[in-house]
């Protein structure tokens, strides 16, 4: 990630009204946007707050979530945000709502579909992040600070809201 991307404006949007398994539409973030007076532009990092985060260590984190949508990230992405992130395990609805989808459709190409919109659109997105309830919804910039790891497809990353009055 190139670490100019790291550091802007940040939006969170409210998606903790969704259920697990569900994805996170367009029409969500748009609503988001809408109920809370922000707007997104290059250079905005954008912050998915489901609230699941209050699972983590528990043992069955992995399995709670809603996920972003492809249209939803592309969405994302086409209003010039680079590099986003979510509160919950992954990116991606959980792994075993991804499986059941799978066979349902009969479709292999369901798993990770938020995660591989990157292929053709480059973003940059963390995941299990903590505390976004404690965030006003606009109004601070954000930095993020990777862990840079060569030949990695994912590191750690340090990221910091900074509040004004």
């Amino acid at each position: 990630m190139p670490l100019e991307l790291g550091f802007g404006p940040g939006v969170v949007f409210d998606m903790s009204h969704k259920g697990d398994g569900e994805e996170i539409a367009i029409a969500d973030l748009e609503a988001s946007l809408a109920a809370s007076g922000a707007s997104i532009g290059p250079g905005t990092i954008a912050l998915i707050r489901t609230g699941r985060d209050r699972f983590q260590g528990q043992r069955d984190y992995w399995k709670l979530g809603t996920g972003m949508s492809v249209a939803a990230t592309e969405w994302l992405i086409d209003h010039g945000v680079k590099v986003m992130g979510i509160d919950q395990w992954g990116w991606d609805v959980p792994f075993h709502h991804q499986i059941r989808r799978s066979r349902e459709q009969g479709n292999s190409r369901l798993f990770w579909a938020g995660h591989l919109v990157g292929r053709r659109k480059p973003f940059w997105h963390m995941e299990q992040l903590r505390g976004l309830d404690l965030l006003p919804t606009h109004g601070f910039d954000l930095a993020v600070f990777p862990l840079r790891l060569k030949g990695a497809s994912a590191a750690p990353a340090r990221v910091v809201a900074f509040l004004y009055d």
